[in-house]
């Protein structure tokens, strides 16, 4: 498993009726505890294919303001930010490997199959924690919960999740980041 995949940058341009999105890989090795998980990556991430590649979503200025002595690599640098990522034991990854959808919502989101955590779970056997960014992913808690891992509720770093303040997100990120010991 790839803890950054060094994928081309793909343009998904209009996607016409009944066509499939297909999920990134996941970030994550033997050092994962804990996994972030998202419910299906935006139009720019998918673009990119980068995790949370929207410029206004706040997820990874949470990271750098969650461990602010450790200074986190460049916007440019997706590699290493996913390897500082993963220094921390954090991973990444959606519910969702595969769905029809317009736009970037999860209201949108159609016809979703889920990602194989089963799976997952064998390759970083470390990992005991599923932190879901936002509600469409915890809707899915039950499936992490059956395979041993707790399952954490979190806010939405989204855009589309401009009802709590940065300074809110934060707080909840870092309460559940220590109780886990994992900040």
């Amino acid at each position: 498993m790839s803890s950054c995949p060094d994928l081309p940058v793909i343009s998904p341009g209009v996607q016409a009726p009944g066509e499939r999105w297909q999920g990134l890989a996941a970030v994550a090795d033997e050092r994962t505890r804990a996994l972030v998980l998202g419910s299906f990556p935006g139009a720019r991430s998918l673009q990119l294919q980068q995790y949370y590649a929207h410029p206004q979503n706040q997820f990874w200025p949470l990271m750098q303001a969650l461990w602010p002595q450790h200074v986190q690599p460049p916007r440019e640098d997706y590699a290493g930010r996913c390897a500082w990522l993963l220094e921390r034991g954090l991973g990444l990854w959606d519910v969702y490997a595969s769905c029809e959808r317009k736009g970037s919502l999860d209201s949108a989101i159609r016809a979703a199959q889920v990602n194989d955590f089963a799976g997952l779970r064998q390759r970083a056997p470390g990992l005991l924690l599923a932190l879901h960014n936002g509600g469409e992913s915890f809707k899915h808690a039950g499936q992490v919960q059956a395979l041993g891992l707790q399952a954490v509720k979190l806010p939405s770093t989204s855009p589309a999740h401009a009802s709590w303040r940065f300074e809110q997100k934060l707080q909840a990120w870092r309460d559940a980041l220590a109780a886990h010991d994992l900040v």
